[in-house]
């Protein structure tokens, strides 16, 4: 059993597996964006936030 959530940047369609958990990251296989699992009921994908250096501080 998988799920099916929609790319929140470009819409694409992204099939998940069912044991797919809250945190995930994952590409979009559309846009290339990594996404970050939100909420696994319902379905709930975001934007990964982007690390940035901290050049040591």
């Amino acid at each position: 059993m998988s799920f099916t959530a929609n790319c929140p940047i470009c819409d694409a369609a992204i099939h998940l597996a069912a044991d797919t958990i809250q945190g995930e990251l994952l590409e979009c296989p559309e846009c290339g964006t990594e996404l970050e699992v939100m909420s696994t009921e319902p379905i709930q994908l975001q934007e990964a936030p982007q690390e940035e250096e901290d050049w040591g501080e």
